[in-house]
């Protein structure tokens, strides 16, 4: 099994933008947090979130083909370079449009964080500070009440991933702002805090 090491390798080989890398980064970071408290695999949890989105820039999918574009590409990808079945399904069934429905509790929960990674970032950049440090969940609940604010994020999407985990939405957002927190840093959401 390749290594995290390899896996960023790849990622920047086909990712030049920084932001949709530290994307990857942040869904990474939530997930790695949810495997820690199920006791689940961390390195295999990890990859597969760090992974869910390489190929977009390189095949963005806006026609949401099924078998075409990402993540199809990057499946193709992912094979070759000997990542296991269980990742790359993780990175098939983040995308409903594939049509492959999610089945293990890492497939849900790399579908639960992917979009509320985006919105919590975006949410932390229009605060004063630009830092997740002081953000709270009700400024989250306002802004997905705001349809024009970071319209790109579908809420029903974050709902869902929510109701996959079997968990209120407010306790999904503390728990992934909290894992977003221990990497504020890397991640670029300290602001001026």
């Amino acid at each position: 099994m390749p290594t995290r090491d390899d896996a960023w390798n790849l990622l920047c080989e086909y990712t030049a933008s920084e932001s949709l890398r530290k994307h990857m980064l942040a869904v990474e970071a939530c997930v790695r947090s949810y495997a820690r408290k199920a006791g689940a695999d961390e390195e295999t949890w990890g990859l597969a979130a760090l992974l869910h989105d390489f190929d977009y820039e390189r095949w963005p999918n806006h026609e949401h083909s099924p078998d075409q574009g990402h993540p199809s590409e990057g499946a193709k990808i992912l094979r070759e370079q000997g990542y296991s079945e269980e990742i790359i399904r993780a990175v098939i069934t983040h995308a409903d449009y594939c049509g492959v429905p999610r089945e293990s509790a890492l497939e849900h929960t790399l579908f639960a964080c992917d979009e509320l990674a985006g919105f919590l970032t975006a949410c932390a950049y229009v605060r004063p500070s630009k830092s997740i440090l002081d953000l709270e969940v009700d400024s989250v609940k306002r802004r997905m009440k705001d349809k024009l604010f970071a319209k790109g994020v579908s809420r029903e999407d974050v709902r869902k991933g929510a109701e996959e985990l079997g968990i209120p939405l407010e306790e999904h957002i503390t728990f992934c702002i909290g894992a977003l927190r221990e990497h504020a840093d890397a991640l670029g959401l300290r602001g001026t805090l």
